[in-house]
């Protein structure tokens, strides 16, 4: 069928075979992502003289954080009725059938709300155990997070899922596997807005490395309203603040993802994006708890 005008959107979702293994493009883009986010969180470690034995074991506590949160996030956020009645298909990537058989399904349902969570419960944990500041981890981790979650929507957009609201924009794509309509590539918007946050970020950080920058802040002039410093909780806070204020907007090109968020002024994923906004503009502003646990009182 032609639809003139739109992007007709139906890649293979495997992007290539190793003898019977497929190796898919969700599965490929998330690699991708967590290799990019490794070696740029090796490079701050290394600029910053963090300590290479220090950086070996975050990776891990990152990873775990972020698939457990993620997995624990979609099941108790959008179908709890199903999964808190069959526990043991939040933990194994199966799902039994009608018919009594179990089948291999993956992880088919990761929330990117409870990933955060999930990952600042890890980063939590990993700073006690190598007793690095807190607060100077999780900027490190804000300053190249978008990155990995641009990826990950990308990974969407090549699986056809997390799919927009219909739309005669010109830009619309027609994911063919789900239905002819023209519908906002919202994984595209999240992807595109991601990588911007990225190089925001990335900018700011080098900008905070200049040495008038820095000797403006250990001067006895007044402060500026935010410090930009690595260690003050700025960059979680913006990272934060920039991810989840976006998704309240883009959440309005996409589909319902469960049935119950229809009734729903505001849908699941806009509710549980309100308190991470909120807690970005408190730790971008330097709030009361934020300064206790940063570097600079």
């Amino acid at each position: 069928m032609n639809i003139p005008g739109y992007i007709l959107w139906n890649p293979d979702v495997v992007a290539f075979s190793l003898g019977p293994v497929e190796v898919r493009w969700y599965s490929l883009l998330w690699c991708i992502g967590l290799f990019a986010v490794y070696h740029l969180m090796h490079y701050l470690f290394k600029e910053q003289k963090l300590g290479e034995d220090k950086f070996e074991p975050m990776f891990l506590y990152c990873f775990l954080g972020i698939l457990i949160g993620a997995r624990l996030g979609h099941c108790l956020f959008y179908e709890p009725g199903y999964y808190l009645s069959h526990p043991m298909e939040m933990i194994l990537p199966m799902r039994k059938f009608p018919d009594g058989e179990w089948h291999f399904t993956g992880y088919e349902g990761l929330a990117s709300h409870g990933g955060t969570l999930g990952l600042m419960i890890a980063i939590v944990l990993y700073s006690r155990s190598v007793k690095l500041n807190l607060m100077h981890v999780l900027d490190n981790v804000a300053i190249v997070t978008p990155i990995c979650a641009c990826a990950i929507r990308l990974g969407n957009l090549m699986n056809s899922e997390i799919i927009g609201s219909p739309t005669d924009v010109p830009w619309a794509f027609v994911f063919e596997r789900v239905d002819m309509l023209p519908r906002h590539p919202g994984q595209l918007y999240e992807a595109l807005c991601y990588a911007m946050f990225f190089f925001i970020g990335w900018f700011i950080y080098r900008l905070s490395l200049k040495k008038e920058i820095i000797e403006r802040y250990t001067s006895n002039d007044r402060k500026p309203l935010v410090d930009i410093r690595v260690g003050s909780g700025f960059y979680f806070g913006l990272c934060l603040f920039l991810i989840f204020f976006s998704r309240i907007f883009i959440e309005l090109t996409k589909e319902n993802q469960v049935d119950f968020e229809s009734g729903m002024m505001f849908n699941m994923g806009q509710l549980l994006s309100v308190p991470f906004v909120v807690l970005g503009l408190y730790c971008m502003f330097g709030g009361k708890y934020c300064r206790r646990i940063s570097e600079f009182k």
